[in-house]
């Protein structure tokens, strides 16, 4: 049944088609009746907020409740321009980061004007650049078989740079790939842009970085203007729940956002955890070491399953199943373990697992290896009969 009201709606808005978040749990236990279900299909933190987020949110008194946050978000502004080493009119504050990036579009884009983003770059990115009516010009991924699979041809995206380009926005790690561009080529990158076209590096994933090619590309603000780095509590820092962000950026950009950014767009509760959880260094720690060491094992154990990881930095992995995933997918699904079908993003044949505990991953390995076995029995069976 057509929408009535389709036609009056923004003609960006109008082709536009709702994100798909990972498949709630909850939803999982109506439609197939399973239980001790496990998800892997949203890149959270599995082990949750440290004990330090925990105390501060019981601490919170009853009658703050009731009262408006700090819009400014003054104390946590604080905090991150110190984490940064950046003065605080540089911070801008989002409900989740996806927040900032429809600021960001909003504030520099229009139907004249263009965005670039690579081909199997963050769903949000095309969403975003479309709501506001502006074109998206993508660039071709690097090929399967190069060092970083379905990665960020910079020289492609460099390609697609005309006058009316306004942003880019290149993740790095990137979501759902899990590669990442290192410093020497990334910095080629921007020298090279006009200063019409700002660049938007999403670091969301960064705090599982520790290589030391990977740039934290808010140190290099003072020397490129046109420079916006966003982050996440969502990740490494397991507060995916209460949904708080940021962007830093040149004190100029960052005034633009605020233009445009809702009134108490954070949260009270948030508010409070991304502080505690900014001082809770050994969680963080903990966190990203587990993740390191689960995603290395689960890699190992997929090879062992003949099947292709792609190389990931994140708290994930890219999957190729060599077939259609959907059928996986929906196997996994009936063994109670969720993961991420990608086919949204020309990626068909892939699952994306995020990283879950020691115990996850190996009921994760477990359901995967009864799945891969019965598809194998069911092809073998159908041989037999020719």
């Amino acid at each position: 049944m057509s929408n009535p009201y389709l036609r009056l709606a923004a003609p960006g808005v109008r082709g536009l088609k709702p994100y798909q978040p990972g498949k709630p749990i909850s939803e999982l236990e109506r439609e197939y009746g399973v239980t001790n279900i496990i998800k892997l299909a949203s890149n959270e933190n599995p082990l949750g907020p440290g004990n330090r987020v925990l105390e501060a949110l019981r601490d919170i008194p009853d009658g703050e409740l009731s009262r408006y946050p700090d819009g400014g978000g003054f104390e946590l502004k604080q905090a991150l321009a110190r984490r940064h080493g950046v003065e605080p009119e540089c911070i801008t504050l989002g409900n989740g980061s996806n927040d900032v990036l429809v600021m960001i579009a909003e504030a520099f884009l229009q139907d004249s004007l263009e965005a670039i983003h690579s081909q199997y770059a963050f769903a949000v990115y095309p969403i975003a650049i479309q709501a506001v009516g502006a074109t998206a010009c993508v660039a071709p991924a690097l090929p399967a078989d190069s060092d970083s699979p379905y990665g960020h041809d910079l020289s492609a995206m460099a390609g697609l740079i005309s006058e009316r380009t306004r942003l880019i926005f290149i993740a790095n790690p990137n979501n759902p790939t899990g590669t990442w561009v290192r410093a020497e080529p990334l910095r080629t990158f921007i020298e090279g842009l006009p200063q019409h076209a700002l660049l938007v590096v999403d670091q969301a994933y960064g705090e599982y970085m520790d290589d030391p090619e990977y740039p934290d590309c808010v140190d290099w603000l003072d020397r490129f203007p046109n420079l916006i780095v966003t982050h996440t509590f969502s990740k490494a820092f397991g507060l995916a729940g209460l949904r708080i962000g940021y962007a830093v950026s040149a004190p100029a950009i960052a005034e633009i956002l605020d233009r445009i950014r809702q009134p108490f767009n954070v949260n009270l509760m948030a508010n409070v955890a991304a502080l505690a959880a900014l001082e809770d260094r050994q969680h963080l720690a903990h966190s990203v070491e587990m993740n390191a060491a689960e995603r290395d094992r689960v890699q190992t154990a997929l090879a062992g399953f003949g099947l292709h990881c792609v190389p990931s930095a994140g708290n994930f992995v890219l999957v190729d199943m060599g077939q259609p995933a959907m059928p996986v997918y929906d196997a996994l699904l009936r063994k109670s373990v969720i993961v991420r079908p990608v086919a949204n993003y020309g990626l068909d044949r892939h699952l994306r697992i995020s990283i879950g505990t020691p115990p996850e991953n190996d009921r994760l390995l477990q359901a995967l290896g009864e799945v891969l076995d019965a598809a194998s029995g069911a092809h073998s069976e159908a041989g037999n009969g020719d």
